[in-house]
């Protein structure tokens, strides 16, 4: 079972102390487990947390500083907050209009490697457009979703995937651009990337899409992967 919540719009330190709470009491079940018999061991609970941020780049634990294009003075002055995390991946941007996902999941739960599990994260976003007759792709040695990713001058990405996983226990998740502002991009070299360009639902489909039932797309298609 998965317990879906919509923490709306939330400034992402909150955002992510609740996911630290959420993940070490799963982590916590999971240690103390090992030294119980199977009869009196406790089940994890698996959460998927629906939420977008006010602006803010993220730095992922293997991400360079440089990849992130302006100084403090300029960050200040566009009142752009940043964080260094401990997810993987490169650096990215969180923005009104970005539906951001945050499964909190015990893998041993759905039978899942960390390969399997990134497969089905993205295959979630790829179905969801898929609605909107937007055709959308993985990218080879990149993690994430693309649209036209076997042309190099086309190519583009409109969802950013960067996860933490102890225990078989995820945290973070996607970043999926509905709305986004995507000017932010200009200010970094998207999960690193110095060739590729950033899109949104609204700049392939020409006009803003509804959010909500953006949302509730995303919850069907992930409701039948996991």
């Amino acid at each position: 079972m998965i317990t879906f919540k919509d923490i709306g719009l939330i400034d992402y330190k909150k955002a992510w102390d609740y996911q630290e709470i959420l993940f070490n009491k799963n982590v916590d079940i999971k240690k103390n487990n090992i030294c119980l018999p199977l009869s009196q061991q406790k089940e994890t609970k698996n959460y998927m947390l629906f939420c977008e941020h006010p602006p803010v780049f993220t730095l992922g634990k293997s991400g360079s500083e440089n990849n992130l294009l302006i100084n403090k003075n300029t960050l200040e002055k566009e009142k752009i907050s940043y964080y260094k995390i401990n997810r993987g991946g490169d650096i990215t941007f969180h923005g009104p209009g970005q539906i951001v996902g945050y499964p909190i999941l015990d893998l041993e739960n759905f039978s899942l490697n960390i390969r399997e599990y990134i497969h089905k994260l993205e295959e979630v976003i790829i179905l969801t457009l898929g609605e909107y007759n937007i055709n959308a792709e993985r990218l080879k040695g990149a993690t994430g979703v693309w649209l036209d990713s076997d042309d190099n001058n086309k190519t583009r990405k409109i969802c950013s995937i960067g996860v933490r996983i102890s225990r078989w226990i995820t945290m973070h998740g996607f970043a999926f651009n509905v709305n986004t502002n995507l000017k932010y991009y200009d200010l970094i070299n998207p999960c690193g990337f110095t060739d590729k360009a950033v899109t949104s639902m609204e700049k392939e489909l020409g006009e803003k899409q509804n959010i909500r039932e953006v949302k509730n797309k995303l919850r069907k298609n992930f409701e039948i992967l996991f």
